[in-house]
């Protein structure tokens, strides 16, 4: 039988390795029966779970390497000595046209820095940015960058909310997707000179969205935008707060449960709803870090993720595979960098 598409797995990246990576793609698979799977990593230890998984065997091709990058491992050591490790033979399985995506659970710098080189960027797009979904009071909101890129300037911001309102259009299938550049506060006269910039340009130019203006960082969790455009250093910080908020909202709420014997009972009570709420934010299911603009799709997935949270990064890979994710980029960029007033407000800015 035919396959739709193939992924290349770093077997070996993350903290449990082919444990979990292997059996993540078995759940994926039982999602996605379409799919087929590259192993890359050490042999005797992916075909030892292999043989637990027929159904995933019979798709599933094992590339040996005893190599695999660190996970503290510095990204330009790491790119100078990443010759027939895991996690590059699996992006070359891209760049050859042996798998359409690649997945890893490593080193996010090395995935990074490695992906830029083997890759490369889509046609019209400078740099490629770290994106990923957050939950919301109103559902679900796409977020770039997270942390690929320190600076960006007003060009490369823009280019970033093609990439978001593309993702929310084709994946999340909002037609005309709301998009808001995160700063600190929503006046025109915030900010410094490139998110002005920017936002000069998204308020001149057609593309796949509508720009909604600035927003602020508690708008993210309110959903005001379905796309949160801003530069790696911000985005990284506005996210790493998220999850210390979550976490510490739920060791409270543990904790206000086992005060009291009256409050045991009232988690009891409330424990379907209690369940509904833990499955609507469950970072599990968010997982799969999208490195958005690349000559490839590479998902990274948390190296603390468990056969859940991975599975999930691996159907976000096929997703925007089967989407044709980087096709409808390519026409974007096109069409945005041929618009004379995009011209007009990239020179005045």
């Amino acid at each position: 039988m035919s396959q739709s598409q193939t992924l290349a797995i770093d077997a070996m990246g993350g903290d449990f390795g082919p444990d979990v990576t292997v059996a993540a793609a078995a759940a994926a698979l039982k999602q996605k029966p379409g799919l087929c799977f590259i192993f890359t990593g050490d042999k005797s230890r992916i075909d030892k779970v292999l043989e637990t998984h027929s159904a995933l065997k019979d798709v599933s091709d094992v590339v040996h390497t005893s190599k695999m990058i660190g996970s503290h491992e510095k990204a330009s050591a790491a790119l100078r000595n990443s010759k027939d490790s895991s996690m590059r033979l699996a992006i070359e399985l891209v760049k050859d046209g042996k798998a359409q995506s690649v997945v890893s659970a490593g080193n996010t710098g090395a995935l990074m820095a490695i992906s830029k080189i083997v890759l490369k960027t889509l046609p019209g797009i400078t740099r490629p940015a770290i994106a990923s979904i957050f939950p919301t009071v109103k559902g679900k909101t796409v977020m770039l960058d997270l942390g690929a890129n320190l600076t960006c300037d007003a060009e490369v911001l823009t280019q970033f909310a093609v990439l978001g309102a593309v993702y929310a259009r084709v994946v999340m299938g909002i037609d005309t997707p709301s998009v808001g550049l995160l700063n600190v506060g929503t006046e025109e006269q915030k900010g410094h000179e490139e998110v002005r910039e920017a936002a000069a340009i998204l308020s001149a130019v057609n593309f796949p969205g509508r720009y909604h203006g600035f927003i602020e960082g508690n708008d993210i969790a309110l959903g005001t935008v379905n796309v949160v455009v801003t530069d790696g250093y911000t985005g990284n910080v506005a996210l790493k707060t998220a999850e210390g908020v979550g976490k510490m909202t739920s060791q409270f709420m543990r904790d206000a449960f086992k005060s009291s014997p009256f409050a045991m009972l009232g988690f009891l009570l409330a424990s379907g709803a209690m369940a509904r709420l833990k499955k609507r934010v469950d970072p599990r299911t968010y997982n799969g870090g999208m490195f958005l603009g690349l000559g490839g799709v590479c998902v990274k997935s948390h190296g603390g993720s468990d056969e859940v949270a991975t599975m999930h990064a691996i159907l976000t890979a096929a997703n925007l595979v089967e989407n044709g994710f980087n096709q409808r980029v390519c026409v974007e960029i096109e069409q945005l960098m041929n618009q004379e007033s995009f011209i007009s407000a990239a020179v005045m800015s």
